[in-house]
């Protein structure tokens, strides 16, 4: 049973959906092991193996049921909790309890657990009460047959309390492919499945779990396993992916793996898309962006952080340079790309006043669809989170918040509601109809601009933020509740008080989703007639210009983006002397 948790919202219900916004990756990559397993027959030619998997963001998981069916087919089953994250550690745990009171074993992987022992020196107190009640911990990744020993051991009632392959990360050549079962395709918003090309990264980031996870020397899969991870998907109908590698353009593979897609697309008709995730000089790698194009990439996510180059040193993202952003998103742009932006708020050089200055600059200067914004949170595998745990520095002890939509820590400059009130802030602005319509416009005065999807995706973060109070990366369609799934510790609602309120928000948040969407459609009508549509133009999509430098806030409002211009000039002149 491999069941992928989701976390409370602040009522303690589960955060679930009929449709949910992104599929998990780990889920894929442990179902498509699960079933190499049983393929090989690792518990010997007499056992059969029978693989379940579970998305709890876009299904209700119910113990007791499967508990019956398990004993129903024989009593025998390991339990996987898989891809934990921090914020979800609690629901783990949870889901956990009537597995245990069955007498069935128990195993959670995933960051936190991994994270933990990574970084910390001894195990934080919800993972040794989580191993008290009898769960084991799985840290690392389980290629190159670690998932045949649990299961192994789970067959012979002998699970370690431990699993630790933190310090021996596998290669990913040649290993079975991710694959998401069709079911849990259909239940994710544009049926998008997943798969993973690379592991690791080099880079240093101190807000960053990835790099202590899985490592920071990269791990890649080949064209060929690329191919056979599209072939396998296909055949379900899974033809739309999620690579969540985190950053394509730095796997060393990225032309071959493009070569591949390409081929798959017009040599053999396969109706494969991508969404990837790249960094900020991506563009200057030769081709890179063309071949992503042609390769069926119509949607990438952008390390971007922050604009103001101090908050990134002091975050160790040297390898961002504000003065490539305009460059890197108008190419995109010129391909056909939406563009989607991380932005974490909450660096030490922050206030509530620079950070809505900061969100003013890119919705004039950038041109960028889609800003994902975040709370700067110490994630448990961080450097950020090893250093305050060190310090005895206050961090919310519920890691339930630690989704980085919640302020989970102090700010030295801010007071806590200023950081508060800054973040839902930069939210509401970015996202208000007036710059929708600047960023449609955008898009419809471009050949290769899809406006109607840039919409569609446009309203879904504004109206999880808005009307759902998550982030919209957690977000879906139609939010499920379930009276008896509320977290362990908290009262059971009368049913004469939970379905009432239920179906009230339900049929409100209804009517409120459908007064923005009738005033954005509106919007975008009015957007695709303009008559000035195909020469429309503005401060962030015009081509670049002598005195861009000069007249442009983003390197002028703060001293480190004069620095950074003051970089940039000098490495043009010798780039010219050299010349």
């Amino acid at each position: 049973m491999l069941i992928k948790p989701t976390h409370y919202d602040d009522d303690g219900y589960p955060i679930q959906w009929i449709k949910a916004a992104i599929p998990s990756n780990t889920l894929a990559c442990l179902n498509g092991l699960a079933e190499d397993a049983s393929r090989r027959q690792v518990l010997g030619p007499d056992v059969a193996i029978r693989v379940h998997t579970y998305d709890e963001t876009n299904c209700r998981v119910r113990p007791d049921r499967i508990v019956r069916m398990i004993y129903r087919a024989g009593g025998r089953a390991l339990v996987g909790l898989v891809g934990v994250q921090s914020n979800q550690f609690p629901r783990a745990v949870d889901l956990a309890r009537p597995f245990l009171r069955a007498g069935l074993p128990v195993c959670i992987g995933g960051f936190h657990v991994s994270g933990c022992i990574a970084m910390l020196p001894e195990m934080p107190e919800e993972m040794r009460e989580a191993m008290a009640l009898g769960i084991c911990f799985f840290a690392g990744e389980a290629e190159h047959g670690r998932l045949d020993r649990v299961i192994q051991d789970a067959r012979d009632r002998s699970l370690q309390p431990l699993y630790n392959y933190m310090s021996d990360l596998p290669s990913l050549e040649g290993e079975p492919a991710p694959i998401l079962p069709r079911k849990h395709v259909r239940r994710v918003s544009g049926q998008l499945s997943s798969l993973d090309l690379g592991r690791g990264c080099p880079y240093q980031c101190s807000f960053c779990t990835i790099i202590n996870v899985q490592g920071r020397k990269s791990r890649f899969r080949t064209p060929d396993d690329l191919e056979q991870a599209i072939r396998e998907n296909s055949r379900q109908g899974n033809r739309r992916f999620f690579i969540t590698d985190d950053n394509f353009a730095r796997n060393r593979h990225w032309e071959p793996l493009f070569d591949r897609m390409i081929r798959l697309r017009v040599h053999d008709g396969l109706k494969i898309g991508f969404t990837i995730q790249v960094d900020t000089l991506c563009h200057r790698i030769p081709n890179f962006i063309e071949k992503a194009a042609q390769a069926g990439v119509r949607r990438v996510f952008i390390g971007l952080e922050n604009i103001n180059p101090d908050n990134l040193l002091a975050a160790k993202k040297r390898q961002n340079k504000i003065t490539e952003y305009r460059a890197m998103l108008q190419k995109w742009h010129e391909h056909g790309a939406i563009t989607c932006a991380g932005y974490i708020i909450g660096f030490p050089g922050d206030t509530k006043a620079s950070i809505l200055r900061d969100i003013e600059i890119i919705k004039r200067e950038l041109p960028l669809d889609v800003l994902e914004l975040f709370m700067l949170t110490p994630l448990p595998g961080s450097e950020d989170h090893k250093i305050l745990w060190q310090q005895g520095a206050w961090m919310d002890p519920d890691l339930n918040k630690y989704d980085l939509n919640n302020r989970v820590t102090h700010h030295p400059v801010m007071s806590d509601e200023d950081w508060d009130s800054a973040y839902r802030a930069a939210w509401a602005s970015f996202y208000n109809l007036e710059h929708v319509r600047t960023i449609l416009r955008r898009a419809a005065a471009q050949p290769r601009g899809r406006p109607h999807t840039t919409l569609t995706t446009l309203l879904w973060f504004k109206l999880m933020t808005m009307f759902e109070g998550v982030h919209p990366l957690e977000g879906g369609a139609f939010r499920r509740k379930s009276r008896r799934d509320r977290r362990h510790g908290l009262l059971l609602e009368s049913p004469l008080v939970f379905y009432p309120r239920y179906a009230g928000e339900t049929v409100s948040k209804a009517r409120l989703y459908w007064s923005v969407y009738r005033q954005a459609r509106a919007i975008l009508k009015e957007v695709l007639a303009a008559p000035d549509r195909w020469t429309y133009s503005d401060l962030a999509i015009a081509q670049p210009s002598n005195d861009e430098f000069d007249r442009l806030d983003l390197y002028h409002a703060t001293a480190g983006g004069e620095a950074a211009l003051a970089r940039k000039r000098r490495e043009d002149r010798l780039r010219v002397h050299v010349g």
